[in-house]
């Protein structure tokens, strides 16, 4: 007979009725609490909604997707309005696939250029052109204001800066480095 031990082990009968042991089960999982649930499917609507509202925004009011617009955004924040496309996949946090497909589309719009790094061919440099400057100077202010009625407006300052406390372990959870999601002044930390 075994020694009995604390493990949980599961059982099923046999076609002859006889009991049968079938190993080691796995710990009950840790269920969420009903404030865990309440905001997980808050944070659930916040990630469908948003993005799709801002989406529809820039879409009807420049032909550009959301990521596209992010694109150019860190283009226009970065020292000479360019950045590897490695770099510029980190901060937009998208693949590298992703980004090469938005920079194709942009490309062929006059907004952007790439061209390859002189002291490393592998490496590919993005840089905003003037038209991708003028296109981001003309939707900017719609952009902002879908955002703000969205979000801004419906939090007070203090709200704004518990979320933004709020998030930073949420952030980190998923590897993520908190300071790519950083300012300073007016200027972004990357």
């Amino acid at each position: 007979m075994a020694e009995p031990t604390d493990e949980l082990v599961a059982v099923d009968a046999t076609p002859s009725g006889d009991v049968a042991e079938t190993g080691p089960q796995p710990p009950e999982p840790r269920w969420l609490n009903c404030d865990e649930r309440v905001l997980w499917m808050r944070l659930q609507a916040v990630a469908e909604y948003i993005p799709a509202a801002v989406d529809a925004q820039l879409r009807a009011s420049a032909g550009l997707t959301r990521y596209d617009y992010y694109v150019l955004a860190m283009l226009s924040e970065s020292p000479g309005r360019a950045r590897l496309m490695s770099d510029l996949a980190a901060v937009t946090n998208g693949s590298l696939s992703r980004l090469s497909h938005a920079a194709a589309k942009l490309e062929e719009g006059g907004l952007i250029s790439r061209s390859p790094v002189e002291a490393d061919r592998r490496a590919t440099l993005a840089t905003l052109t003037d038209a991708g400057w003028q296109k981001l100077v003309d939707t900017a202010p719609g952009h902002v204001a879908e955002v703000r009625a969205i979000v801004f407006d419906n939090l007070t300052s203090d709200q704004v800066s518990a979320l933004n406390a709020a998030l930073v372990p949420v952030i980190q959870g998923l590897g993520l480095p908190c300071e790519t999601f950083e300012i300073e002044g007016d200027e972004l930390v990357s």
